[in-house]
């Protein structure tokens, strides 16, 4: 039996793209929703172009309501994926699926997190301050912005000419090297 995988996404979905990509053949799993909370998300394209189903709710769903708690469990979901989800994670949701929510964040926490840390914010905050190290950090997920356990960090370096466009791109190849990889990872590890 294939594990089973959504994805939230509020944007274009590059990463959920990846993700999708990597488990398009896979025996061990397969991408079985990708949910928005933006009906204009071009995230919504790219699981049609994977044949993907996909799911938009408001904020009325998702916090006031287990809409979402109710489609996930119907589905038979093992791991909830958030690529560039910019919500706050609700309690019931997160108590339906203990230690089985991640993120991926584009710094590397607990630098840079938090509420309104997110895109280019982060980027210009690192440049802002100096850095001299930038990355990525796939965590748990909890009720808190950017405060889970911290499954895997990558970096690089900051060179001193680098521009936002540029430490972006080097972000989003980390990204998109490895967050399936470690989608995978914790894949095997459950039952």
């Amino acid at each position: 039996m294939k594990k089973r995988i959504a994805i939230f996404a509020s944007g274009s979905g590059s990463n959920a793209q990846k993700i999708m990509e990597h488990f398009k053949y896979s025996s061990l799993a397969e991408v079985a929703l990708v949910l928005s909370n933006n009906p204009e998300a071009y995230v919504l394209q790219r699981a049609d172009n994977f044949e993907v189903p996909s799911h938009v709710f408001d904020r009325h769903a998702f916090y006031d309501t287990d809409e979402v708690v109710d489609i996930l469990k119907r589905l038979d979901i093992d791991l909830v994926v958030l690529a560039g989800f910019l919500w706050l994670i609700p309690e019931n949701l997160l108590k339906a699926f203990p230690n089985k929510i991640i993120n991926i964040h584009p710094a590397l926490l607990p630098k840079f997190g938090g509420k309104g840390m997110y895109g280019d914010r982060v980027h210009k905050a690192v440049l802002e301050a100096g850095e001299e190290e930038h990355g990525i950090t796939i965590h748990f997920v909890n009720e808190r912005f950017d405060e889970g356990e911290v499954i895997h960090q990558a970096k690089f370096k900051v060179e001193p000419e680098d521009t936002l466009e540029i430490i972006k791109f080097k972000g989003q190849q980390l990204e998109h090297q490895y967050f399936p990889k470690v989608i995978e990872n914790l894949l095997r590890k459950y039952n």
